[in-house]
């Protein structure tokens, strides 16, 4: 049996990711600002594409240790399963910033506490208590508040980016629940991300060709947008998260996530001058409260205890 980390480390491995996945929205913003063609899908199939192919290239070296896993076949389905919802949310959550402001894409995306709330009530065996089911309730509640805020919004189509981050977010769950199920069975981390991280690039990696664009022809600032996304989003900050949800209930970890928004919005903020209102403000400490509700609520769950 592995035995547990220390907290400090759970801790401080939580806030690299947080932090380093808060700089996604970031990077996206930038590649559209400097798209010298108007961008579309096929530019949301090319970034997603782009980071998947990046981060699988970087834990390739990892293959070598499938085959050492003590794991059965179902563990190797289920990182697959995990792999392909990652690509179906980078598609949508990317699209989305196309058509709303970072602070509430980010937020949307980030409501994955409900989804995975209820996926892993129903078939993870997940059981969150009421204190439990308050802070989500007031995390997501707040998430919502700054959802609604329109005043300043950037974006196109506010309904449409909301309506592809939420869909995002749901699959984003899955993604987390599968990876999960993957470990309990076996898989080891590094050849987790490494099956899930190649599944995701090769399901994206032939849609901008069908979709005419391909990869070549933009400004160099755009693929070192890609190369950010990759290293730093992904594969520092999601691994971080694959990691940590082996010691922590799902539920628990995707409630630290909600701080995402609040590192991206200030990020944005400085970066884009998109000032959060007060408003946005308000629901961001509701965020942080309803976190420190369910997170003192909900024991901590690890893959050695959770079957």
């Amino acid at each position: 049996m592995i035995k547990r980390p220390p907290q400090w480390k759970l801790l401080s491995i939580l806030c690299v990711g947080v932090f380093s996945v808060s700089t996604a929205a970031i990077f996206v913003r930038l590649a559209i600002a400097n798209a010298e063609t108007p961008p579309g899908l096929a530019f949301s199939l090319f970034l997603a594409a782009g980071r998947l192919l990046i981060s699988a290239l970087f834990v390739l070296p990892a293959w070598r240790n499938v085959a050492r896993d003590a794991c059965d076949r179902k563990s190797i389905y289920w990182a697959i399963a995990a792999g392909l919802c990652l690509a179906a949310h980078f598609v949508l959550w990317i699209a989305s910033l196309m058509f709303t402001s970072i602070t509430v894409s980010t937020v949307l995306v980030t409501t994955n506490p409900l989804w995975v709330g209820l996926f892993g009530a129903l078939g993870w065996g997940e059981r969150p208590n009421r204190l439990t089911w308050l802070g989500i309730g007031i995390a997501i509640g707040s998430s919502f508040l700054i959802a609604i805020d329109n005043t300043g919004v950037a974006g196109s189509q506010p309904l449409l980016g909301s309506l592809l981050a939420t869909l995002a977010a749901i699959l984003v769950s899955f993604y987390l629940l599968c990876s999960r199920s993957a470990q309990i069975r076996g898989l080891s981390l590094s050849s987790l991300i490494v099956i899930a991280y190649s599944t995701a690039a090769l399901a994206l990696f032939p849609l901008p060709f069908l979709w005419g664009q391909g990869y070549g022809g933009y400004p160099w600032i755009v693929y070192g947008c890609v190369a950010g996304l990759a290293i730093i989003s992904q594969v520092i900050g999601h691994t971080s998260f694959n990691w940590a949800v082996c010691w922590l209930s799902p539920t628990l970890l995707t409630l630290t996530i909600l701080i995402e928004p609040l590192g991206a919005s200030l990020l944005g903020w400085w970066i884009f001058a998109e000032i959060p209102t007060a408003q946005t403000v308000f629901a961001g400490l509701g965020i942080l409260l309803g976190v420190a509700i369910a997170g003192t609520s909900l024991p901590a769950q690890s893959m050695q205890n959770s079957e």
